[in-house]
């Protein structure tokens, strides 16, 4: 219907056009009465359509807008006998708004071509043979095989096989992602060289590429403040505009500075050049071009105010494991210090943190697995967010936590520090005292240095990190990527009141988080970020943009993105107004002509639409600042 719409646009306005070329034509020749005539084709032709929303606009809200004050002034121009004049005015606004619809147009193409990812069936495994049926029918848990060269039709993980999978289209990646036994799968993505087979996770309008269109479209939807406060402008200005025009077309004629034809036909150079078509197209094509560009690049906002926000940010708070490091911790060492064989406290452990989604549960029941321990059944589970959890099992229970919910012998207290010292995270275990613990080992995300580097680079400060974990641990990885300041210990009330504290010194803050215990610091934040790979659903609601792959240096690309919009909105909004100033005053000292200020009118509406639509393209680098 879109298409259709422009196409209809393109061809009136082509139409439009050459009404006003053959119409002038004809008038050069003396052919007066056939020249009008053409014209008159050329008024109704480009005009009909602004005519139309102008009278219904008022109509039905009984608000004056920029379509009709163009109408108008063209009659108006007509009524002194300027046809052509007129007739060129209906053609360029005609064009213009051709080519703004053809703007919007490029802004909204990644949700099309988003929503044709998705193949439209998949081969489902259900009892031992191959069915195709249709993606949309696929349910969780069951088993699919994708051919090599074919399009995942649901997010999954590997059960068997091996392949190289193309990720682009859904989070940026411009390398194919090694897949085996137990990776992720993203619906939408291009599978390899090697068939593979999937059990679903996730049901088809739940997908991370779903979340994505979803996001996309919201983020269209949602309209700035400062564009809401200009859209309110723009309507009182316009009927300032009027009152402007009909004392023009009446007062300087009554005291005989002008004619009455001269006063008339200023009036409708007045009702042209000063109305804000400029001022409204400064502020959404860019933002919509900026929303378009991270979509691309797997950073979804949901809204375009969060893109503007996000260019505003003065310092920047990091949570420390699964953003800063990969959140894939691996089980380093089992200690006991009771007496407890380690295999025995470990599956105690794995046993209470099976319900669990934080990390370092994971990474220990993962361990649990790879050594084929089996588990005692778990009731009374409870996670003591930012602390650690607790179960019942066989009437006992038992506790999995940091070190300083137990207490413990000081020579263990001593080799627990030192581990954190290593960078290690160390976990206590225990049926009411320690019974040993457990450390674990976090990479430091190989890119995370170098984002910091950026950020830092486009002028925020200061940098924060905020870490659950204890100092010795948190400094490891401070030292590490390069941290203006890092805060170790905190529980997630604490985390709040990291951000607040920001804020209050420093102003904007943007914090970036991943899991359950950040939601609250990502809510109070100006902006929070989720990492949307490895982020709990409770982050990725909270959050105010999301990226689509735990990639932190998607970061400073999408705060130097946020920098650039705002950069070139202030430029559109200085263009838009020093355009008006310049052709009111030579309107009113009757320099410029219609024809001229209908150039110079939609000319700078057209610049200001181009301006923003080079953010389309244009990939922020380091001299966004």
């Amino acid at each position: 219907m879109r298409a259709w719409k422009d196409h209809a646009e393109a061809l009136t306005t082509a139409l439009c056009a050459l009404a006003v070329l053959a119409g002038w034509l004809l008038l050069r020749g003396g052919l007066q009465a056939a020249g009008v005539a053409v014209l008159i084709a050329g008024y109704v032709v480009g005009g009909y359509r602004q005519a139309r929303d102008g009278v219904l606009t008022l109509i039905r809200d009984r608000e004056l807008d920029v379509d009709l004050l163009m109408v108008v002034a063209a009659i108006g121009a007509a009524a002194i006998g300027e046809w052509f004049d007129g007739a060129l005015l209906i053609f360029i606004f005609a064009l213009s708004g051709t080519l703004e619809g053809y703007a919007s147009a490029r802004t909204t193409r990644d949700i099309t071509a988003l929503m044709a990812l998705t193949p439209d069936e998949a081969i489902l495994l259900r009892d031992g043979a191959e069915q195709v049926v249709p993606a949309s029918d696929l349910k969780v848990d069951d088993r699919i095989v994708v051919r090599p060269g074919a399009r995942i039709p649901a997010d999954g993980s590997v059960v068997e096989g091996t392949s190289a999978v193309n990720q682009a289209p859904i989070t940026g990646e411009s390398a194919p992602a090694d897949k085996s036994f137990g990776s992720d799968v993203f619906a939408g993505s291009i599978n390899g060289h090697g068939a593979l087979y999937v059990t679903v996770t996730r049901a088809p309008g739940d997908t991370l590429l779903a979340r994505i269109i979803s996001l996309v479209k919201e983020a269209q939807a949602n309209r700035p403040r400062t564009q809401l406060l200009i859209e309110r402008f723009e309507r009182g200005y316009a009927k300032v505009v009027v009152l402007g025009a009909l004392l023009l077309g009446s007062v300087p004629a009554a005291v005989g500075w002008w004619t009455g034809r001269e006063a008339i036909y200023r009036a409708m150079i007045f009702l042209v050049v000063a109305s804000p078509c400029a001022l409204a197209a400064a502020m959404m094509p860019t933002l919509l071009s900026a929303l378009s560009n991270a979509a691309r690049h797997g950073i979804l906002f949901k809204g375009s105010a969060f893109v503007e926000a996000l260019g505003k940010i003065d310092a920047i708070a990091f949570d420390k494991t699964g953003t800063l490091t990969s959140g894939h911790p691996i089980v380093a060492e089992v200690v006991s210090t009771s007496g407890t064989p380690p295999e025995v406290l470990l599956a105690h452990a794995a046993s209470v943190e099976s319900a669990s989604e934080h990390p370092v549960g994971r990474a220990i029941v993962a361990e649990a697995a790879r050594r084929r321990l089996t588990l005692a059944p778990a009731s009374d589970f409870q996670a003591v967010v930012g602390a650690g959890a607790r179960a019942r099992l066989s009437g006992t229970e038992w506790s999995v936590g940091r070190p300083a919910l137990f207490s413990a012998a000081d020579d263990v207290n001593s080799r627990v520090a030192r581990l954190e010292e290593q960078g290690h995270t160390v976990v206590m275990v225990g049926d009411g005292t320690c019974l040993g613990y457990i450390a674990l080992r976090d990479k430091v995300r190989p890119e995370a240095a170098a984002a910091v580097g950026f950020l830092r680079h486009l002028g925020i400060k200061p940098i924060v990190g905020l870490s659950g974990d204890s100092r010795a641990t948190a400094d490891a990885v401070a030292a590490e990527v390069g941290v203006d300041e890092m805060h170790a210990g905190l529980y997630p009330e604490d985390k709040v009141r990291k951000v607040k504290e920001l804020a209050s010194s420093h102003g904007a803050v943007a914090m970036v988080g991943d899991g359950v215990n950040d939601a609250p610091a990502l809510a109070v934040a100006h902006v929070g970020i989720a990492m949307g790979g490895i982020g709990t659903d409770v982050a990725l609601e909270t959050a105010d943009v999301v990226l689509s792959r735990d990639d932190v240096s998607m970061v400073p690309y999408a705060v130097a993105l946020g920098r650039r919009s705002l950069r070139i909105i202030r430029q559109n909004l200085a263009i838009a107004l020093t355009v008006i100033v310049a052709l009111v005053l030579s309107d009113l000292f009757r320099v410029i002509t219609l024809p001229w200020g209908v150039v110079g009118h939609e000319g700078s509406t057209l610049l200001v639409t181009l301006n923003g639509l080079r953010l389309l393209r244009k990939v922020p680098g380091r001299a966004a600042r």
